[in-house]
């Protein structure tokens, strides 16, 4: 199937997009950020991918069969800590074929990625990387299906991830106007503002969260705003599950339980760089959804000349 434009190119139809697939970030120390995941959360890793120099490329801990957080070594002291994000797509050739018909910046063919998905990279209008997967049969990851899924874990799915977005407008027009996305809520601390927009997979139940913000974002703010939330049934069960397990020395200090503006209690700890893991209520306090904001959404207003 195509659909035909109004000057007559023909634009392949969208393959589904399943869900979120994985969360990447950087991190000062590959093992200290390992045990936090593995040892405090909970979590398995089952691949360890390896660089030409011996060392490691990525580590893979395992949310649930679809879910995975990756972990990268930094590329420079300070850098940003978002490496990238992955959605799951059920054709990943086809998608490819897709955004380059609608003219999206992809980084070249679909490959085999080193789990043995189809895989590419598609930069979007702000900046930020995404990652296309396909899980296939024989891959390494398929293969891995029913595994290394352990009772430990403090959360059985990755509900959402957010990141850091300057232009709003050009994000909707990306996520929602060529990928599908829909919108499902949005909200903020002050009624006047939109800070953060929900965009839901279009043949899925996961979100990505948008994370606006008008002055230049500190460290820990970027820390803060680049995050991955595990959705709980109790989130003060999974604090007590966690107030028996010790936390690597030098992350920073956790937020303790409180209500959020969606009207679901959450809990925030940190990896050693300052990597925001939000820990979520399922449902609201009540059942009873929060609307979302009718404010104005944020915008960046770089200063001038300088501070």
């Amino acid at each position: 199937m195509v659909v035909m434009t109004n000057v007559g190119v023909q634009i392949p139809a969208r393959p589904k997009i399943i869900g979120v697939a994985h969360a990447a970030f950087f991190t000062k120390d590959v093992d200290h950020t390992r045990r936090f995941f593995k040892e405090y959360l909970g979590y398995e890793e089952p691949f360890v991918v390896p660089d030409e120099k011996g060392g490691i490329a990525f580590a893979a801990v395992k949310i649930n069969d679809r879910q995975y957080v990756e972990i990268y070594p930094e590329c420079r002291p300070g850098s940003g800590r978002l490496c990238h994000f992955a959605v799951e797509t059920d054709d990943a050739e086809a998608m490819r074929r897709y955004l380059l018909a609608m003219g999206c910046c992809v980084s070249g063919p679909t490959t085999v990625g080193s789990l043995g998905e189809m895989n590419f990279f598609v930069t979007d209008p702000n900046g930020t990387i995404c990652k296309i997967v396909e899980y296939r049969p024989g891959s390494r990851i398929v293969e891995d299906f029913g595994n290394h899924l352990s009772d430990r874990r403090v959360s059985l799915r990755m509900s959402h991830i957010g990141f850091m977005v300057e232009d709003v407008d050009k994000a909707f027009d990306f996520y929602v106007g060529i990928l599908g996305f829909r919108e499902v809520w949005r909200g903020g601390p002050d009624p006047s503002k939109v800070a953060w927009i929900h965009l839901q997979v279009p043949e899925g139940e996961e979100t990505i969260e948008l994370m606006l913000y008008e002055a230049e974002p500190s460290q820990a703010d970027a820390g803060h705003m680049n995050h991955l939330c595990l959705e709980v049934e109790d989130v003060g069960e999974a604090d007590r599950l966690l107030a028996g397990r010790t936390c690597p020395d030098g992350c920073p200090e956790p937020v303790s339980i409180k209500l959020g503006i969606n009207r679901k209690r959450q809990l925030n700890l940190f990896s050693i760089d300052g990597t925001r893991v939000e820990i979520m209520d399922r449902r609201t306090i009540d059942g009873v959804s929060a609307p979302s904001s009718e404010g104005v959404p944020m915008r960046y207003r770089p200063s001038v000349g300088g501070s």
